[in-house]
């Protein structure tokens, strides 16, 4: 498994200020007619794909908001737009970020790469492959990062996807459970 896409740095600081347009524009009660199209010399294939996306907001060093999509239906410029106003102002885990807290906020981006079935668990990479987990009505998703940030281990890092998706402890042996893995593209955004 590899990626089949790459960013440049352009693409990245372009897809960082959209990010950081659709949460500031928002803030200030603006309205944007339609998502900024890439400059004309921007010349990208990539920010044209429809890859998934994932927008992660922190605040002093603590989640404040995280929201994404695995499958992008729409050209990656556009998905990071909605994915950056929804990590801001749709996470149900958090309220609607004000604009005090804005000025506080550290911004990642994740691009992600085609999800495809796990072949064998043993070949997960801690840092490489991020999971998703489903069973029935039940599932659970991490990025790449996050068993880094956190410290764990394979073991640990399947049993909190478990945990993640509201299933028992080794749920990711089930026969009726479906393990997926991918991989990411994952930068900061430089807030102004």
């Amino acid at each position: 498994m590899s990626l089949s896409f790459a960013l440049s740095l352009e693409e990245k600081t372009f897809l960082g200020q959209t990010a950081e347009l659709s949460i500031a524009s928002a803030l200030a009660g603006k309205s944007v007619p339609a998502v900024p199209e890439p400059p004309a010399d921007l010349k990208s294939d990539t920010l044209r794909m429809p890859l998934g996306s994932f927008v992660t907001l922190h605040r002093n060093g603590a989640l404040r908001g995280c929201i994404g999509s695995m499958i992008g239906r729409e050209p990656l410029y556009q998905n990071v737009w909605r994915m950056a106003r929804a990590a801001a102002f749709e996470d149900s885990r958090f309220p609607p970020l004000t604009a005090g807290e804005w000025k506080e906020i550290a911004m990642e981006i994740s691009v992600l790469g085609p999800l495809s079935p796990c072949p064998d668990p043993a070949a997960i990479e801690i840092g490489r492959h991020g999971l998703l987990l489903t069973r029935g009505p039940f599932s659970g998703v991490f990025l790449p990062q996050v068993p880094v940030e956190q410290g764990w281990n394979l073991h640990e890092y399947l049993e909190n996807l478990c945990r993640k998706a509201h299933l028992p402890p080794r749920s990711w042996q089930d026969p009726d459970a479906a393990l997926y893995w991918y991989e990411a593209v994952v930068f900061p955004v430089c807030l102004e």
